[in-house]
């Protein structure tokens, strides 16, 4: 560390220049050594520790995927509405997990349903789901449809 004549530390220290000849003590191999791999330019050897186990491979894996929780369907009565319009669903009939399944409406693999209240419904439906939420009910009720949950 250099001082200057009011003791302060010096911030803006030289770079130094690599290869500028003998005297400046980075000559030459500009301070990387003799031959070898890491003397030439444009070497990269990220994690390779020389045939060694890396230590990305040494190291435990972690994290886990749960086989046991369960895969909820969630539709909005603005989606069912939709599909209503579209005519992909009868409005007579009783909307449930089976029926949507295999309307593709929901994924195969999903367990449960649950009904969502975003959006309007103007047909009255009758619908089977493990859970709803109290808007989506209440949406139902006010146009005549009922909803179902199981248990």
């Amino acid at each position: 560390m250099t001082t200057q004549l009011n003791n302060r530390i010096k911030i803006n220290k030289t770079k130094i220049r690599v290869g500028r000849g003998i005297g400046s003590g980075k000559g030459k191999t500009s301070g990387r050594g003799v031959k070898g791999q890491k003397s030439r330019s444009g070497v990269a050897i990220k994690s390779f520790e020389g045939g060694q186990m890396p230590l990305y491979r040494r190291l435990p894996k972690r994290g886990f995927n749960s086989i046991s929780t369960e895969k909820v369907a969630i539709l909005n009565l603005d989606k069912i509405q939709l599909f209503i319009d579209k005519k992909k669903i009868n409005s007579s009939d009783l909307l449930n997990t089976d029926l949507l399944k295999k309307l593709k409406i929901i994924n195969k693999n999903s367990t449960k349903l649950k009904i969502l209240g975003s959006g309007e419904i103007k047909v009255k439906v009758n619908i089977e789901a493990n859970l709803a939420s109290k808007s989506a009910v209440e949406k139902l009720e006010k146009i005549g449809g009922s909803i179902q949950l199981k248990k």
